[in-house]
């Protein structure tokens, strides 16, 4: 199985990559674009054949080292391989 966790910043908490990104979108020509967010997504390959029992290790994975829980958030989705 694969768990793919995607970590973002809180809302709130300033984000000045994304800041920079949206700037230069702007600057491109890409007209209308608001708030950007800039985060992470980290794809960990998992030996595991149940998916809860897969999600339950990752999310473990993300709160112990992959998220800084105190400004980041995190979500994860399972894949079957």
């Amino acid at each position: 199985m694969k768990a793919i966790v995607t970590v973002m910043l809180k809302d709130g908490v300033l984000d000045p990559q994304g800041r920079a990104i949206g700037q230069a979108l702007r600057g491109l020509g890409f007209a209308g674009v608001g708030l950007v967010r800039a985060g992470k997504v980290i794809e960990i390959e998992l030996a595991e054949h149940d998916p809860e029992k897969a999600r339950t290790t990752a999310n473990e994975m993300a709160r112990r080292l992959l998220a800084n829980t105190v400004i980041e958030r995190f979500s994860v989705r399972i894949e079957e391989n």
